[in-house]
């Protein structure tokens, strides 16, 4: 099974992502990792310990990170995630899990040295803690296998959830990302351009009817597929999060080519956008993977199954 360490802002896709992980069974799972990002720190590590209590996954340690982004002032997405960060849905549940207290930064550098060559990183929120990692031992950049990380977007640029052409989790943390992405790793890019094709609805739910996890699914994204109807007209919520972890399972799912990509800090009308050089026309050699097309249908169905299993 692939090692992973899970970096999350635990919000609604990002539980969904940590459930598909678990529930695939074919994921040995180091870790996960908190991050500021969708709500404040302190509900992304309560979320996520919750999370894995109603999986019945005590034994996977939860490491607080950085609880504000590598420079800037923190944002945060209630309109989209509730006032928790999953739709209440858990609110009547009682945190009995330990949180370890380990920095994640740490963690990470800590186990990529243990396993050398052998650690994906997927990270599902803003790249805070791998930046910080990366700054306190550089050296680690040649001992992960590959950093998979759900954020961006590139090609339908103009169709961001953050910024027109900024997708959250980027723009979170800009400067963190642009730290990432110039330190020569192995990453693969999931972004808005494949993520949003990705949809969730309530046939698919009801699926998991008779699960432990249908009352948590339908209760949890009431508050998302609400928003994915304000903007679009349909009660459906995108699977971001849960996309990638589909990538690390089967990378059949996406289809990627390799690009040069940097990040706008600096323009207040597009701070966080990912900008894609297609055309070479920077002269840089690609520094990563990112998505162009993806078999949504195929996805969803391996997400609801597992969930089902």
């Amino acid at each position: 099974m692939e090692k992973i360490i899970l970096d999350v802002d635990t919000g609604i896709d990002d539980a969904l992502a940590i459930l598909y992980a678990i529930e695939s069974k074919r994921l040995d799972i180091l870790g996960i990792t908190t991050v500021n990002g969708n709500v404040p720190l302190d509900f992304v590590t309560k979320n996520t310990l919750k999370i894995l209590q109603l999986a019945d996954r005590r034994d996977i340690k939860v490491y607080p990170g950085a609880k504000e982004p590598y420079l800037r002032e923190a944002e945060h997405e209630y309109h989209v995630h509730g006032t928790d960060g999953i739709g209440n849905a858990l609110d009547d549940m009682e945190v009995t899990m330990k949180l370890e207290t380990s920095f994640a930064p740490d963690f990470i550098i800590e186990s990529v040295k243990k396993y050398p060559g052998k650690v994906t990183l997927v990270m599902v929120g803003p790249l805070t803690n791998l930046a910080f990692a990366l700054k306190k031992a550089p050296e680690i950049k040649d001992k992960i296998k590959r950093l998979v990380l759900m954020g961006g977007i590139v090609s339908k640029a103009g169709y961001g959830n953050k910024l027109p052409t900024s997708e959250f989790n980027i723009f979170a943390d800009a400067e963190a990302a642009k730290v990432v992405f110039h330190k020569g790793l192995d990453i693969t890019m999931v972004s808005l351009d494949v993520t949003h094709q990705t949809k969730l609805d309530m046939s698919h739910i009801n699926q998991l009817k008779g699960t432990k996890y249908f009352d948590y699914v339908k209760n949890s994204t009431e508050v998302y597929r609400l928003y994915g109807e304000k903007l679009y007209g349909k009660n459906e919520c995108s699977l971001h999060d849960p996309l990638t972890i589909g990538y690390v399972l089967d990378e059949t799912f996406l289809e990627t080519v390799p690009v040069y990509v940097d990040v706008e800090t600096q323009s207040p009308l597009s701070y966080g956008q990912t900008i894609a050089d297609f055309r070479g026309q920077l002269g840089k050699s690609p520094n990563m993977k990112v998505c162009v097309g993806v078999d949504a249908n195929r996805f969803v169905d391996d997400f609801i199954n597992t969930l089902k299993r």
